[in-house]
């Protein structure tokens, strides 16, 4: 079970595996651009997580297991990339 704080990107209850999936890479390419090799363990339970959802718990808290600068440049570049878009 993840717990209520960390339930956002891939980790959002009910989202339908292609939307798992596509959260999942997103985050991965955020954490390796952002982290380099200290998000590996992040990156690799992600990546774990595209075909088993079981995952999803351990991927978030290697998340919150990183440094807090990491975290709030992970958590920042994935919040930009998906801010929603204006109504145009």
């Amino acid at each position: 079970m993840i717990p209520e704080p960390d339930r956002w990107g891939p980790f959002t209850p009910g989202i339908d595996a292609p939307e798992r999936i596509a959260r999942c890479r997103g985050l991965e390419a955020v954490i390796h651009l952002t982290t380099g090799p200290r998000g590996q363990e992040a990156v690799r339970l992600l990546r774990q997580a595209e075909r088993d959802p079981a995952a999803l718990p351990a991927a978030a808290r290697a998340i919150n297991a990183m440094q807090t600068p990491d975290k709030r440049h992970v958590w920042a570049s994935y919040a930009a990339l998906n801010k929603p878009h204006p109504a145009a």
